[in-house]
């Protein structure tokens, strides 16, 4: 599993970094059409994730991971052909849609394949994730500094070949089979989940924290400090560095919903630390800019990683796919808003609006506790219920 997730995060790392290039320098698309093309497709893409989870949890996850991986990868290898934006949309469309399936299959599969030990699975996975990243990052600077058809070809083929042979990779997983759900169960139990909608809605808006660093603080460090450009690749290099070498260490001990809800509030914190340091750049010399932006993206760093490990354990398994499909949505819902709103309000209000975010942050993070403890009391709940008259599990919910 952490083998094809690596395979699948370094095709990703190839394309991701130089697709815009490619279709605005070598396709010859206005930029404006490019962006117009994803995002449709983005948007699209956002209305298979439920759906697609519950066909995982009725067909197995595997299965239909394998399947979204494949159009993906055909998907993929079709952009070598665009040369118009409605082809561009079209594939962009298929791609999203297959993503979304896939996200919430992929999802509910991590649940079923480290059931041991959670936490540490988890963390291992994130690890090696952020590695193929970085990894496929680099691969990419080839091509970009080429910057010809053949090599950007290459990536589109690299990207498409990694989706099959993640594909390929999960034929050595077991095809775990699809948990029955009790009886008078509603069919989309996630959305009628009030805890679990709230926390799709605040893991939507933490997640603002990725663009800040891939979007908001590049712009911040070229256009408001004195710190010199490369700068802006270092911030990256770091990031992707920290996550690497301490997701698993810190990841590891979140095994609890209450450590979930914990690890949720100490992410807010540590943006409440971060955000400032990021917006006292703009009054440093040089060197204490450098500094001060090294500093921040470490604090940063551990804040991803308390984030991205404070799951709170309230999707019942039978559902798994639904609920990650429904999770997957309220992130993507986020990062689609996030660019909108952190270079208007944020960039707007200068460093104000950087104390504004560290605050925003915190008191995101600072629900997650009293959520955690909502959605605990929900589940104790359904479970009495769901009990016989001896306390018993009913023979359809076992």
């Amino acid at each position: 599993m952490i083998l094809a997730s690596f395979v699948n995060r370094v095709g990703n790392g190839l394309f991701n970094t130089a697709s815009a290039l490619y279709f605005t320098l070598v396709v010859d698309l206005p930029a404006v059409q490019v962006g117009a093309a994803l995002t449709v497709g983005g948007l699209i893409g956002l209305l298979a994730g439920i759906p697609g989870g519950h066909l995982a949890d009725r067909r197995g996850s595997r299965t239909i991971m394998m399947l979204a991986l494949t159009v993906q990868a055909v998907a993929m290898t079709a952009l070598v052909f665009v040369e118009s934006w409605s082809a561009l949309t079209v594939i962009a469309t298929v791609d999203r849609l297959a993503a979304a399936a896939g996200g919430a299959a992929w999802g509910a599969l991590v649940v079923r394949v480290g059931t041991d030990r959670p936490a540490l699975f988890r963390a291992k996975l994130r690890t090696y994730v952020n590695l193929g990243v970085v990894l496929g990052t680099a691969g990419a600077g080839f091509a970009v500094t080429a910057n010809t058809r053949t090599a950007y070809s290459v990536l589109i083929f690299g990207n498409a070949a990694s989706f099959a042979l993640c594909a390929l990779l999960l034929f050595l997983l077991p095809n775990y089979r699809a948990l029955a759900p009790p009886s008078q169960q509603r069919r989309w139990i996630a959305l009628t989940d009030r805890p679990f909608v709230s926390f799709t809605a605040l893991y939507g808006a933490m997640g603002l924290q990725y663009t800040a660093v891939s979007l908001l603080l590049p712009i911040w460090i070229s256009e408001h400090t004195n710190a010199p450009r490369w700068t802006v690749a270092a911030v990256s290099a770091i990031n992707a560095g920290v996550c690497v070498l301490l997701q698993t260490r810190i990841g590891s001990r979140i095994e609890t919903p209450r450590d979930g809800g914990k690890a949720f509030r100490t992410a807010g914190l540590l943006f409440l630390l971060s955000c400032p340091m990021m917006a006292l750049t703009a009054y440093a010399p040089v060197w204490a800019a450098v500094g001060l932006v090294v500093a921040a993206i470490f604090v940063h760093s551990l804040e991803e990683i308390w984030e991205s490990s404070a799951g709170f354990g309230l999707a019942p398994d039978h559902a798994q796919g639904q609920y990650q499909g429904l999770l997957g949505l309220g992130f993507s819902a986020g990062q689609a808003l996030a660019p909108a709103i952190l270079t208007t309000v944020v960039l707007g209000l200068g460093t104000a609006g950087w104390l504004f975010l560290g605050a925003f942050f915190a008191a995101v993070g600072a629900v997650g506790p009293s959520l955690e403890r909502w959605g605990t009391r929900t589940r104790s709940r359904q479970g009495a219920a769901a009990a016989g008259p001896r306390g018993e599990p009913d023979e359809a919910h076992a």
